[in-house]
């Protein structure tokens, strides 16, 4: 469950400022905006908007306008959006020239800070969109993950291992932010290497793994690297070899190779049928 949106300075608070019916005083505080006026966030977390969800946005301005007014500050001889971007893009299709908007006159911190806040409020952020948020408000203002953790309302610990997905390989982010995969099942993945992590991944989407079924498959994963050699190195042909069979015979393979130049070749299934279809694969005449 979300907790109450705490106030953080701004005038009437980010309860008022954020929800999704405007009081009596915002409203009066509200005025109409040129769109044209209007530029969008340079600090928006958010980077996909669900066209279907915008639509039904779209639809709903068109017959009733635009009810809760959207949140802008001063920027050059127009404004910069800070919060409401789906309702400025849907004001935008369907043709309105204004907007209602409240003007508040905050800094780059605060511009980022309630962008995350207000998309995090509404869970519209993927956890990849919120780590690459967190990780910002470090780099750029050298907040700390306390820091972080205290002004976005959530726990240290939700701040660390949130970031810490962005050490995933890219395709394995780009399931997350697709919520092809959930924060959950993902985090298991940390510290496996790029070929295991992603073959994983790819299993727990066609099988439909639960979170636990892959923390027990990524801690399976860890153990077999450990019972590795030290010393023993995958080099590239053996690699590009490993990728091959994977993709000839569908199923994750892996080498593991000892010492003394001997070693194993573990082809990976979840269902019986998939090792029919591998035996298939490997009696085609030639």
């Amino acid at each position: 469950m979300k907790k109450p949106m705490k106030k953080r300075g701004l005038g009437r608070g980010l309860d008022a400022l954020l929800s999704d019916m405007p009081s009596k005083g915002l409203i009066d505080e509200s005025s109409k905006i040129l769109i044209s006026k209007i530029k969008p966030n340079r600090y928006q977390p958010r980077t996909h908007f669900d066209a279907a969800e915008l639509k039904s946005l779209t639809d709903s301005i068109r017959k009733e306008g635009v009810i809760m007014p959207i949140l802008v500050r001063p920027a050059g001889d127009g404004y910069e959006l800070i919060a409401g971007e789906r309702r400025w893009r849907a004001s935008q299709a369907v043709g309105l020239l204004e907007i209602p908007a409240v003007v508040r006159d905050v800094d780059d911190l605060q511009a980022l800070e309630l962008a995350i806040i207000e998309n995090e409020q509404r869970d519209d952020l993927t956890a990849i969109e919120s780590a690459r948020a967190y990780q910002r408000l470090m780099q750029e203002f050298a907040y700390t993950q306390q820091q972080v953790a205290e002004r976005i309302d959530v726990s240290r610990v939700h701040v660390s291992n949130t970031i810490r997905l962005l050490q995933l390989p890219e395709a394995i982010q780009a399931m997350i932010e697709n919520r092809e995969l959930s924060m959950g099942h993902a985090r298991p993945l940390i510290g496996l290497d790029s070929f295991k992590a992603k073959n994983l991944a790819r299993l727990c989407m066609e099988h439909d793994w639960s979170a636990r079924q892959m923390e027990r498959e990524a801690k399976k994963a860890l153990q077999e690297k450990s019972e590795t050699p030290a010393n023993k190195k995958m080099d590239a042909d053996i690699a590009a070899l490993q990728d091959e069979l994977s993709r000839t015979l569908g199923l994750p393979v892996i080498f593991q190779c000892k010492k003394n130049g001997a070693g194993e070749l573990r082809i990976a299934y979840t269902r019986p049928e998939e090792v029919d279809g591998v035996l298939k694969r490997l009696r085609r005449p030639l």
